[in-house]
């Protein structure tokens, strides 16, 4: 089977994210999610590989959702100032890589 649409021309280039899942659900590589969240690679595995972020396992195969990236994003936020002042007189926590 080729990949030609139905008007016989040749298939429009897929977005960089598999987009062929039930409800719209766009899935991102390990390399892609990085890519958009401005960090390593090998940091967003790590983190994954020992389950310190939301991600996705499709088999062995790691993958993200919008909602993992936006779990990720969310989690890592810096403190607000009502949060400092939870943490007065102590260093703020750090985020290590």
């Amino acid at each position: 089977m080729t990949t030609r649409d139905r008007a016989g021309g040749a298939a429009p280039e897929a977005d960089n994210a598999q987009s062929s899942l039930p409800g719209d659900v766009q899935l991102y590589t390990p390399a892609q999610a990085a890519e958009r969240l401005a960090v390593k690679e090998s940091w967003l595995r790590r983190k994954a590989g020992s389950r310190s972020i939301s991600c996705t396992f499709i088999g062995k195969h790691l993958r993200f959702s919008e909602d993992d990236l936006r779990e990720i994003l969310r989690t890592g936020r810096i403190l607000n100032r009502s949060e400092e002042r939870h943490y007065s007189g102590h260093r703020l926590p750090r985020h290590r890589s």
